[in-house]
């Protein structure tokens, strides 16, 4: 277990360039709803994975008790919640289908190495195939999403953690590709963990992008560090791929 949720921290972490662009502007829209004063209208207009989510504009006060700050950890917390919730009805399944299909645990780690390779190649630019499975989410996506308006303006901590619970299912090859690792966990809890893992991995490039810290964005969307990333994590996918092979053959 250990292994797999490091690994899934890793895989948020070097994939942190690629929640800029798919979480980012839903980052960028709480930050500015946050910061405007209460005689403005706030506008929050996002397009997420060609799903266009068009919301009301609404004025917007932070009240005392919910800080700039917490306002936005609690986006971030309800986020990671629905990754968990998520990660673990994923590793519930692989669990009943281990026991009851008899499919290897070891074949679901091989699928979940393949995914890793092509995160990594998606990443890098040179192979997009998981846009098509991030196009087997927008069914869901197109009913959840219009769930933001009542969300929106994000003036209290339950709308920010409401928004970051909503934005927990956004569609995104990176996420589909984690819960390849916890559906061959075998185990709702550790399919849990391994997705938690995977959410703090992806927490500093958004954090620093709610607080304004340019040079890390700066960094995460520079095309060296992007391309290196991407190679690492074909890397890490091609050695997972030959241990899962070797358990199972």
């Amino acid at each position: 277990m250990s292994l797999d949720v490091f690994s899934a921290f890793i895989i948020g972490l070097l994939g942190s360039g690629h929640c800029l662009a798919m979480c980012g502007g839903i980052t960028t829209i709480l930050t500015s709803a946050i910061n405007k004063p209460a005689t403005q209208p706030a506008v929050a207009a996002s397009q997420q994975a060609d799903i266009s989510v068009n919301v009301l504009s609404a004025q917007s006060s932070c009240s005392p008790q919910a800080s700039r700050l917490n306002l936005i950890f609690l986006y971030h917390f309800g986020r990671i919640a629905s990754y968990c919730f998520i990660g673990a009805i994923v590793g519930f399944t692989g669990s009943i289908a281990a026991k009851n299909i008899g499919l290897p645990i070891a074949g679901l780690r091989l699928i979940a190495a393949v995914f890793v390779i092509l995160l990594g190649l998606y990443i890098g630019q040179w192979l997009l195939w998981l846009t098509k499975i991030e196009s087997l989410g927008k069914g869901l996506w197109r009913y959840l999403s219009p769930l933001a308006k009542h969300v929106i303006p994000v003036d209290t901590a339950k709308k920010a953690l409401g928004l970051g619970a909503l934005w927990g299912w956004l569609p995104c090859g990176l996420v589909y590709s984690t819960l390849t690792w916890a559906l061959a966990s075998g185990s709702s809890l550790t399919g849990a963990a391994i997705m938690f893992c995977f959410g703090l991995g992806t927490l500093p490039a958004l954090i620093a992008l709610s607080l304004g810290i340019g040079s890390i964005k700066n960094l995460l969307v520079n095309t060296i560090f992007r391309k290196t990333m991407a190679i690492s994590l074909i890397t890490y996918g091609i050695y997972s791929f030959i241990v899962a092979y070797q358990v199972m053959f």
